[in-house]
């Protein structure tokens, strides 16, 4: 009788806690996560857009088929202008994979070691970042290296546009997050000084590096660094919940259509990006998330259907609920696709 007592004393608690779990959980993403799931990808979007997205733009490669393209909302919501397939947008972090693959092959060519320190290309580093004589170039490359993110620091987010500029100086003098290659943090500072590095040792721009390795031989004519280098109305605009600005003018680092972005990852998985022995050392990984206010992205391999899914959506809040309900919307996109070709 206690035994069994003890039981429904359990039962209880785990009711409870799940009720109290799902009273802080967004109703919107519960809806998105049960709704059953639609035929196509296009309503697909269409749901997505009826949970509160601005705009949004799918790119889909599918082996042995033409890349489809599926859109939803506004590229601008002021002037009523449709999301359209071919606008730039702001790809943040996705162009880690683009910094990891110029990288591994300064790496083949011998330019610079994964092995390397960051201490051997910046001494003077010494005692502002703990560990600088341990942590490797690979760790600093796989997130393993300790080193704080400067976009944690609240500081940082003051004028994040000015920051920028310095954006170093906010990781500096903290300790280290763990000791090197014993832990695993996302760092952006990581990538700041990487790039840094490849300044360095190129002796010029890595920008330009990226553009004669990368970009040119895939033909990624849609690509760019900086926002100096398009058209203004060919970006997307970006908007952040509960604010009216259009945040398209922030300088947020590279830009891509859509395509592009499928036609890198596409590369990166099935090899073609490397030269010979270059993708046996590549140390990163082959998928990719971007945030920055008001975009956020997913870029997607799926081998078991040999598919490449890429997800725009120009709408980012301050809790990350947008962001879990952009993962639920690729997921549900990626469900409609097996079934598809299970049923093929």
């Amino acid at each position: 009788m206690k035994k069994n007592r003890a039981k429904q004393i359990f039962r209880i608690i785990l009711l409870l806690g799940t009720a109290i779990s799902l009273y802080f959980v967004p109703w919107i993403l519960v809806k998105a996560w049960i709704l059953p799931l639609p035929d196509t990808v296009q309503e697909q979007v269409n749901e997505a857009i009826d949970h509160g997205f601005d705009g949004m733009i799918v790119y889909v490669d599918e082996a042995g088929k033409p890349p489809a393209f599926y859109t939803g909302g506004w590229k601008n919501r002021e002037n009523k202008i449709p999301a359209d397939p071919n606008s730039l947008f702001k790809i943040a972090s996705i162009s880690k994979l683009y910094t990891a693959v110029a990288l591994t092959k300064l790496v083949k060519a011998d330019k610079l070691s994964f092995d390397d320190t960051l201490a051997d290309y910046f001494p003077e580093l010494v005692g502002r970042i703990e560990n600088a004589k341990e942590i490797t170039l690979k760790m600093m490359v796989q997130h393993r290296s300790g080193i704080p993110n400067f976009t944690d620091n609240p500081a940082y987010w003051e004028n994040e546009q000015e920051n920028g500029k310095n954006a170093l100086e906010f990781a500096l003098d903290l300790p280290a997050s763990f000791k090197p290659d014993q832990g695993y943090e996302y760092s952006n500072t990581n990538y700041l000084l990487l790039r840094q590095i490849m300044d360095n040792v190129l002796g010029y721009n890595h920008h330009e590096y990226i553009k004669e390795n990368i970009l040119i031989p895939l033909e990624l004519n849609n690509t760019f660094f900086s926002l100096s280098e398009v058209v203004l109305d060919d970006v997307m605009s970006g908007y952040y919940v509960g604010y009216d600005k259009d945040f398209k003018a922030n300088e947020y680092g590279m830009l891509a259509t859509a395509e592009d972005v499928g036609t890198f990852l596409r590369a990166l998985n099935d090899g073609s990006v490397f030269n010979d022995g270059e993708q046996d050392i590549y140390p990163y990984e082959y998928d990719h998330g971007g945030l920055v206010i008001g975009y956020q992205s997913l870029a997607e391999y799926h081998k078991d259907i040999d598919t490449v899914v890429v997800q725009f959506i120009n709408t980012t809040d301050f809790n990350g609920y947008e962001w879990n309900l952009s993962e639920i919307v690729i997921n549900r996109i990626v469900k409609i696709l097996k079934k598809q070709k299970d049923e093929s």
